[in-house]
């Protein structure tokens, strides 16, 4: 066994504090909790932003802007030099696309990208092209065609 092996596995289980054990152990007495108080009671939790009893902040400041994000419509990406695996003269949608890994949901949109080189000719079915990718399936003398 080298000394690599023996550090990953020495603090990988710490034993539990046991508390209330008396002074010698180190967690007697108050056991951690500090003297009287709301925190030395069982059940005391405490909310993260809570100021006790002062505005808060986030009420303290004003409302301000609208973002669009959750009405984005989002697509998974592929390149053109992914589409390299299939056979020349395959016919490619969402569903082939998903079989071979490439996306991970055949139920969502599917954007094709130009990175990469194309040399088979390939019959490409998505809900979008870029410029790019679309002039390179084209040029390979296959087709692109939007849902």
């Amino acid at each position: 066994m080298l000394n690599h092996e023996i550090t990953s596995i020495a603090g990988k289980h710490t034993h539990r504090r046991r508390v209330g054990r008396g002074s010698g152990s180190g967690h007697g007495k108050t056991c951690g909790r500090g003297h009287k108080g709301a925190g030395s009671r069982a059940g005391s939790t405490s909310v993260t932003l809570y100021e006790g009893g002062q505005m808060p902040l986030f009420r303290r400041l004003p409302k301000r802007g609208f973002s669009n994000y959750k009405f984005a419509t989002r697509c998974e990406i592929v390149n053109v030099c992914q589409l390299e695996r299939f056979e020349d003269g395959a016919t490619i949608g969402v569903e082939q696309l998903s079989l071979a890994g490439l996306i991970d949901n055949n139920k969502s949109k599917v954007k094709i990208l130009g990175k990469g080189d194309l040399t088979k000719k390939l019959q490409v079915t998505a809900h979008k092209f870029s410029k790019n990718a679309e002039q390179k399936i084209t040029a390979s003398g296959g087709i692109a065609n939007s849902i």
